[in-house]
Order: structure tokens, then sequence, then C-alpha cells
């Protein structure tokens, strides 16, 4: 038996076996002429392959790129477009850079203490600092109703505010956020309002 296990690894195995027989056929041709004719029948093959990607830009530029390399780098024809250096399709990509912050409160995320940092730069008894402060508080009380449902307090969430803030943003005691059920339950109502027919649809 035949298995591809004892074949040759495919170095572009999308475009399967056959494809690269052709390309390696096309190696061994001796007439220059020839070898480039089976050249360009062998890249209108592979473009039929995958014709959704034909308004895609260079394509064909990529298709012959696709075919040295399947040859490795061995079929002598005048390419129409300059080939990939051999060293750089195993080159490393470079290392992404990462932020190393630290975070005070994993469910609250980075952008929170960023939003508490801006809220604290505001002048003190402002309207606008005020509504900035009880949009954090809103905010946090979502993040933390998702991380944990049984442990979501005005209390809490003022109190990790204070903590978050050093002690500089703080609200008065009667204030209360909106229930997290209240408010899924209004932008339900709302959705529902925006798009009758899909409510309907459900019934």
């Amino acid at each position: 038996m035949d298995y591809n296990s004892n074949r040759k690894t495919l170095a572009m195995p999308e475009y399967g076996r056959h494809i690269q027989k052709m390309i390696d056929h096309a190696v061994t041709i001796e007439d220059r002429e020839e070898r480039t004719r089976c050249a360009k029948t062998i890249i209108g093959i592979m473009g039929n392959m995958f014709p959704h990607l034909r308004d895609i830009n260079d394509f064909k530029h990529k298709l012959w790129d696709h075919l040295a390399i399947m040859s490795d780098f061995k079929l002598d024809i005048d390419f129409p477009y300059d080939l990939p250096e051999r060293e750089s399709l195993n080159a490393r990509p470079d290392k992404v850079p990462y932020k190393n912050s630290k975070i005070s409160y994993m469910h609250y995320g980075e952008l929170v203490e960023e939003m508490i940092a801006k809220a604290i730069e505001f002048e003190e008894g402002g309207d606008q600092k005020e509504k900035l402060i009880l949009l954090i508080a809103g905010h946090m009380k979502k993040s933390l109703y998702h991380w944990n449902q049984d442990s979501v307090t005005d209390d809490r969430i003022f109190n990790d505010l204070s903590r978050l803030s050093g002690g500089k943003l703080k609200v008065s005691e009667d204030t209360k956020l909106p229930e997290i059920r209240e408010t899924f339950q209004s932008k339900a109502k709302t959705n529902k309002r925006r798009n009758p027919k899909r409510s309907n649809d459900k019934k």
C-alpha cells in the first residue's frame, strides 16, 4: 500500500499531492519554453482551486510565490514577479510587545483603572466629575456581575472604587446603582421595540 506517511512531505498541503506532482514534473522538463508553458498551466489550475480569492490584491503574485516554494526554488523559468527569499520563509516573526502593567482587580480590567485615573484629574465638586464617577461605578458593577453574580453589592463597588482611586473618588451614602437585572431587562425591551419582527418570529 502507498500511504501518505511514506510519501514526501508536501510544502503546501492545501494544493494537494496532484499539484505537487505536476510541479515536480515541470522541474524535469528540459526545454525552457515548454517548462514555462507547463508552469503557466499549473498556475491556472492552482487559481481555479480558489476562485473566491481571485479578487484579492496580488492573488496571481501569491500563486507564483507558492509555485516557487513548492518546487523548492528549482523551477528554472522567468517568473513574472520577484520571488521571496528562501531564508525569509523560516524567519521567526518579531515579538509582539505586550504591556506588563499590573492590574489590581482582574475582573475590572485595565480600562477601569485608566478611567479612574482620569476622573481624579477632574475638578472637585463639578457635575461632570460626579457623572463620570457614577458611570465608572456602574461599569464596575456590570464587570463584577459577569465575574461573580453572588457577591455584587453597591457597597463593595464603592469600596473597590475608593481603594483603586487611593481614597480620592467617593460617592454619597444615599447613592444607589441600577440593578444589573433591571439594566438587562431594559436593553431587552429596547431591542424588542427596534426589532418587533424578530420578537414575533420567536412566538
